[in-house]
């Protein structure tokens, strides 16, 4: 308590040192690699899931491209009223003028659009571990996208079975069609909302189906910690990369808690 505070500035360039040397992928790795060789991770069955993260930006920051607007006669110029009410805004017109890679996106109908990153997981099912994980931009075809690539990282995924669970919003032709090209069973819940899923009774009529249905939903036990104890549910960083490397980092945390209970003495 008595010991002199460091100097900000070496604090600074210690942090930068650390986003460059991206210390985070290695501590994920490292936590991963104490996993494998306690012979607690399954390389057979996965799940794929992904969540919205809060920009650290406000959505009065969102505004036309290349036009910054004010009102010279707010009586708070530091935060002036902006009315944007009856104004159509899509990504493709307006941007945050605070962080400009955040993307405005609502989960589902009704639900309130926010700026906002998207966090993807992939857990593999024995033990509820955090196998692998990224950040996007988000967009509605976010989650499938980054599934696939989630998925092409899974080691020697060609010499031996393998299953990937995943909720409604995986249930298209293009997923599900890219898991079979990389000989991986796709075991997603199937979308029959005014269509047929792509799922169909040669993979449903497996008991790994509905185990692999059963296991997938432990994924929201990451989410949750992640954005309540990883305190990833807004972002305190700017820009995609920094909130990526913060969210890596909260995954390998997590791990790090699941693995001092699995490993407790009895």
């Amino acid at each position: 308590m008595d010991d002199p505070i460091w100097v900000p500035t070496v604090f600074t360039k210690n942090r930068d040192r650390l986003l460059d040397g991206d210390i985070a992928e290695v501590f994920f790795k490292g936590v991963l690699d104490v996993a494998r060789e306690k012979k607690l991770l399954s390389d057979e069955h996965f799940t794929v899931d992904g969540t919205l993260i809060e920009a650290w930006a406000g959505q009065k920051s969102f505004q036309k491209k290349g036009k910054r607007s004010t009102d010279s006669h707010s009586d708070d110029p530091g935060n002036p009223t902006v009315n944007f009410h009856g104004e159509k805004r899509l990504n493709d017109t307006h941007q945050s003028t605070t962080d400009p890679e955040a993307r405005l996106y609502r989960k589902g109908n009704g639900k309130e659009a926010k700026l906002c990153y998207m966090g993807h997981v992939l857990m593999e099912n024995r033990h509820g571990l955090v196998y692998d994980g990224s950040v996007t931009l988000a967009t509605g075809t976010a989650e499938r996208e980054a599934g696939k690539v989630l998925v092409k990282r899974i080691p020697n995924r060609r010499n031996h079975r393998v299953t990937i669970g995943a909720d409604k919003s995986y249930d298209t032709q293009k997923f599900v069609g890219a898991m079979r090209r990389l000989k991986v069973t796709p075991h997603v819940a199937q979308n029959t909302t005014n269509r047929s899923s792509t799922i169909d009774g040669r993979t449903t009529r497996h008991p790994g189906y509905d185990l692999s249905q059963r296991k997938r939903k432990r994924i929201e036990e990451i989410f949750g910690w992640v954005k309540t104890i990883g305190l990833m549910r807004k972002a305190r960083h700017r820009g995609k990369e920094l909130v990526g490397w913060m969210f890596r980092l909260s995954l390998a945390l997590y791990n790090m808690v699941r693995l001092n209970n699995l490993l407790a003495p009895a």
